[in-house]
């Protein structure tokens, strides 16, 4: 009988980035999406910490793996505050969100 348990992958988006951006045109479109992808990054390090699960959290929210996993992979679409607010409930986080004036 195989063990079933979730076991995470370990990832370090570090050195993936850095291999990522020696590509040519990945630091353009890259620098594009810095915000989604930034998103994402703090989505995904919520979920890792809480030691949960996509279903988990699916399951948390009162929705599907497939919703959490859209959520969480490349912007596609722009999630809404409230879905925003859901998943941070479903993780044990609280959301932030701050207008920033740009350096000058």
């Amino acid at each position: 009988m195989t063990d079933s348990a979730y076991k995470s992958v370990s990832h370090d988006h570090d050195a993936f980035l850095d291999r990522a951006l020696r590509r040519k045109g990945f630091s353009e479109v890259y620098d594009a999406l810095e915000e989604e992808y930034s998103l994402v990054r703090e989505l995904l390090t919520a979920r890792l910490e809480a030691g949960l699960t996509q279903e988990q959290v699916a399951e948390r929210m009162g929705t599907t793996k497939s919703a959490i996993s859209r959520l969480e992979g490349p912007a596609k679409h722009s999630p809404s505050v409230s879905t925003l607010r859901r998943y941070a409930e479903a993780v044990g986080c609280d959301v932030e969100i701050r207008l920033v004036h740009p350096s000058r």
